[in-house]
């Protein structure tokens, strides 16, 4: 089959378009899914520069010399095909699998706690620790693959939705976002954040959103009542909860922008991951920090549903082809694009 591989921690020359790789076979438990389309996430770009390493300090993009321990995890084994957010079809199935079935269009979580003695840290991301979506074919455990079938909504969109939606599922049921909040969203332009203020807004909350000013409208359309720019300082005392996904020097503010009792949820630090505050403003608040990995089950499920009802609709800015990769990641960096950009296999007709 064709596919992407990452050949080790870097830049985009690390990324190698095979043609050759031996398509992989189910195991027990498990199915082979037909990649319909794939989407481009941090993560992916993260794990390609060895981001989640405790030795960077920096933003997302700074790369950094002679990272190993760059995954998820800790260390990662290469090559390794990368790709979290799946939209596929069920080609096979693994001994004893009877949670899906042939022909069945499924989407699953970008990861799941599943600790072993080798990975402690307990988690196990599609594209990180094991093979993912760039490439025609990848091999999903059955229990973690989500039958769309039935969803209003194209391969592309359903490959925009478990990492962005899912995400921020996960984060505003961490924060316990409820109906009538006053809602902080950072990055919420991006994938995630836009996601996160359409699900906010579906709650009942009053969404404000952090963008540049060339993206404001694309916030205001996904439901923010108000949105403020990035260099802009939060009006203080004044939200239940924060959604951040930026993080960086802009930190303490976020946090003295929440009423006393307020939750603050994190699932990213594109502007880099080591911060400062003043503490007292977190324990004399009654401040709660939420970290937000994985979202439970029965939180990507109710998404699911949100999905299969056409609640939700992802903004898709542009597709390219999977071979393609590198130009689709530069593209994403560059930030000029609202929404989701989508990778497509070969041999799959848009």
């Amino acid at each position: 089959m064709s596919g992407v591989y990452l050949t080790g921690h870097g830049g985009p020359d690390k990324l190698e378009w095979r043609e050759d790789i031996p398509v992989p076979r189910p195991g027990p438990g498990e199915a082979l899914v037909r990649v319909l389309a794939a989407g481009v996430n941090n993560t992916d770009i993260n794990t390609r520069e060895g981001w989640y390493s405790s030795d960077v300090k920096g933003a997302t993009g700074d790369l950094q010399d002679n990272v190993e321990a760059g995954g998820w995890s800790g260390a990662l084994d290469f090559p390794l095909i990368q790709g979290g957010d799946l939209c596929g079809e069920v080609v096979a199935l693994g001994d004893g699998v009877s949670a899906v079935t042939m022909g069945m269009r499924v989407i699953c979580p970008i990861n799941q706690p599943r600790p072993t003695d080798d990975n402690p840290v307990g988690f196990e991301a599609l594209g990180s620790e094991y093979d993912g979506a760039f490439a025609q074919y990848c091999v999903v455990p059955e229990g973690d693959l989500f039958d769309v079938s039935d969803a209003p909504l194209s391969d592309v969109e359903l490959a925009a939705i478990p990492c962005a939606f899912g995400t921020a599922a996960g984060l505003l049921d961490r924060a316990g976002v409820q109906e009538g909040q006053s809602v902080l969203i950072t990055g919420a332009s991006g994938g995630v954040g836009l996601a996160a203020v359409q699900l906010a807004t579906a709650l009942g909350a009053k969404v404000t959103g952090v963008s540049s000013a060339p993206k404001a409208d694309c916030v205001r359309d996904a439901g923010a009542v108000a949105v403020i720019g990035r260099d802009d300082v939060p009006a203080a005392d004044t939200f239940h909860a924060v959604i951040d996904l930026v993080a960086g020097p802009g930190w303490g503010a976020l946090i003295d922008a929440l009423r006393p009792g307020g939750h603050y949820a994190v699932a990213g630090a594109i502007a880099g991951p080591v911060v400062e505050a003043d503490l007292r403003r977190i324990y004399l608040r009654d401040i709660t920090i939420h970290g937000c990995t994985f979202q439970p089950r029965a939180v990507f499920a109710r998404l699911v549903e949100m999905v299969r009802e056409g609640a939700v609709k992802p903004l898709i800015s542009k597709t390219f082809p999977m071979r393609e990769i590198d130009r689709a990641q530069e593209e994403f960096m560059s930030k000029r694009h609202a929404g989701k950009l989508v990778l497509i296999p070969d041999g799959i007709d848009i």
